[in-house]
């Protein structure tokens, strides 16, 4: 029981008397002494370490006192000595003025993306390996680089690796490292950040400028934190106890352009950084952190990913620009140092939609595999001045997971057949049966055919109720299809880019175009996005345009031959028809 009666025993003065300066400061000598005791109790003494706290501040605020303000920080500092993450990064910049510090701006968005969380688990073993996708200038490789700091400060014994594409990088982050830790400060100096008083007793006891190395405790061949660019010489030199931390690796559009090169990024982070991992003292598994920008799935994360798609012990995050349900930024960060929704669409509006979607979306894909170029689709800003031969939609039903609702309505004119609107949704099944009635009463839909899986009977036929409801006169039909999703996507595609019209997206000469966050905007970007050599985050875009080919046009009719170049991801031959 160690220390745990005593703790009872002023639990229950509190309750009985209420909390006081005297009663949280023995409660929290207590937690100290019980965790030293008893390192597994972490939570236990955590749990009343954040009571005391929260406590403190609130007598704080109600007496002005400032022994209440200092008992709090006490607390925090009691954490972040025992590896609690979200105290070490808020202690560690407890004297920097408030417009510098980088994590409390930002550690509302960072613990809800689950990048703290993460950390944590890192720290507490639960998981080897850890990848932050976000996108760029918000504020990975600083979260890093703080994380480290700590984790060196915890673990001073064990050598760790950091490395990127460039040495102007690894030189930046080495700056910051000995910045962090108080290297170079002179006599009466108040350093910038309370790492020493995090860490009293682990000394300094080497810094190299030249090789970029330091060194923490006692002397060790291989440093306490060595930052080297990727294809620098590791051999020798290196090697990994405790975390290999990798951070943009690949160098930017140019290498991703390139399959070649992706190729040998590949191999050289699986013979110049991984080989230098190596078993941690008491048995303890050298971690992997990777914290990019996302440029294709051949990058490392991509692969990475393939390999541990189904390992528990391998984490994966990747945050978007913007939270595709409620339409707000995710990055949107208090004070000011964020970016918001107008700041993302006024980049988006200067890059290509598949960079974009690589970039800020985290969506990598591969442009030798896509299947409907931005640039090759038929595009259309008015309508022809007449009324359509007919208007259809087509609809697949959302069933499970990241599956999406997506219907889209055609305006026939002849052998064209103008995309007029979507509903492209991922939300409740349920909610999405008004929406699809309001969007074919909307657009005097005259025939809907409804793809007929699980989900599209139900959702056909309730639509069918409300069209009735709201005075339409849409056909709604089932179609059951049995034809491989894959295969009817590719041998249509040359069909789709005959026939089917697009509106413009949102620029100044159509500034009436569609907005990239909208409906039709996800739509079309999930649609261009549509790759052949690599997995795709949803295939409903793209299977809706197909679903038209195949109404209006069978396979087989006057398409000779289409040759799909194999996915990698999935087994079997090379399709051909």
């Amino acid at each position: 029981m160690a220390y745990q009666n005593e703790i009872q025993k002023v639990l229950n003065f509190i309750k009985t008397h209420g909390p006081d300066h005297t009663s949280l400061n023995d409660l929290l000598t207590l937690c100290d002494y019980q965790l030293k005791e008893n390192p597994g109790d972490r939570d236990y003494c955590f749990k009343y370490s954040g009571y005391i706290k929260e406590c403190a501040m609130n007598l704080h605020i109600q007496t002005k006192d400032e022994k209440y303000g200092d008992l709090y920080w006490k607390a925090m500092l009691f954490e972040a000595q025992n590896k609690v993450v979200d105290s070490y990064l808020i202690y560690l910049e407890k004297n920097r003025d408030p417009e510098d510090r980088f994590y409390m701006p930002r550690r509302k968005k960072l613990i809800q993306h689950g990048f703290i969380q993460g950390l944590q688990d890192l720290i507490d073993d639960k998981i080897d390996i850890l990848s932050i996708s976000a996108p760029p200038g918000s504020g990975k490789t600083g979260l890093g680089e703080l994380f480290i700091s700590g984790f060196m400060g915890w673990f001073p014994d064990l050598c760790n690796l950091f490395s990127s594409h460039s040495g102007h990088v690894t030189r930046m982050v080495y700056d910051v490292m000995c910045n962090i830790i108080g290297v170079g400060l002179r006599q009466g100096q108040i350093p910038e950040y309370t790492w020493r008083e995090i860490f009293p007793d682990v000394e300094i006891e080497k810094v190299d400028a030249k090789e970029q190395q330091i060194n923490l405790g006692k002397f060790k061949p291989f440093k306490s934190f060595t930052s080297r660019a990727l294809g620098a010489s590791q051999t020798g030199v290196t090697r990994c106890e405790g975390i290999l931390y990798c951070d943009d690796l690949c160098s930017g559009i140019e290498m991703a352009l390139s399959k070649l090169r992706l190729d040998k990024l590949w191999t050289m982070y699986s013979t110049d950084l991984k080989t230098r991992k190596k078993k941690g003292k008491k048995g303890r598994t050298c971690k992997e952190l990777h914290i990019a920008t996302r440029w294709s799935v051949w990058d490392v994360i991509g692969r990475l990913k393939n390999i541990y798609q189904n390992n528990d012990r391998c984490r994966f995050i990747s945050i978007p620009d913007i939270d595709p349900e409620t339409k707000e930024s995710n990055f949107d960060y208090d004070y000011g140092v964020g970016f918001d929704v107008a700041y993302f669409e006024d980049i988006q509006k200067s890059l290509d939609e598949i960079t974009y979607r690589c970039l800020y979306k985290n969506e990598p894909v591969e442009r030798e595999g896509i299947l409907y170029n931005p640039d090759a689709l038929r595009r259309y800003g008015e309508l022809p001045p007449r009324e359509p031969d007919a208007i259809w939609a087509f609809c697949d039903t959302k069933d499970v997971g990241t599956d999406y609702n997506c219907l889209g309505v055609f305006n026939q004119y002849g052998k064209d057949y103008y995309l007029v609107d979507v509903v492209f949704r991922n939300i409740d099944p349920k909610m999405l049966d008004d929406l699809n009635a309001q969007c074919l009463v909307r657009n005097n839909v005259q025939i809907a055919e409804f793809e007929s899986n699980k989900e599209g009977s139900r959702t056909a036929d309730k639509v069918q109720e409300k069209v009735k409801e709201l005075g339409g006169n849409t056909s709604v039909q089932k179609k059951f299809t049995v034809t491989n999703k894959e295969t009817k996507i590719i041998v249509n595609s040359p069909w789709v880019i005959e026939h089917v019209l697009f509106p413009y997206p949102e620029s100044p000469d159509y500034p009436d175009g569609y907005r990239a966050n909208s409906e039709m905007g996800q739509f079309m970007s999930y649609l261009c996005a549509y790759s052949q050599l690599s997995k795709n985050p949803t295939d409903d875009a793209p299977d809706r345009v197909s679903m038209l080919a195949v109404h209006e046009n069978p396979i087989g009719q006057g398409y000779g031959t289409v040759e799909a170049v194999q996915n990698p991801f999935r087994t079997g031959g090379i399709y051909s028809w």
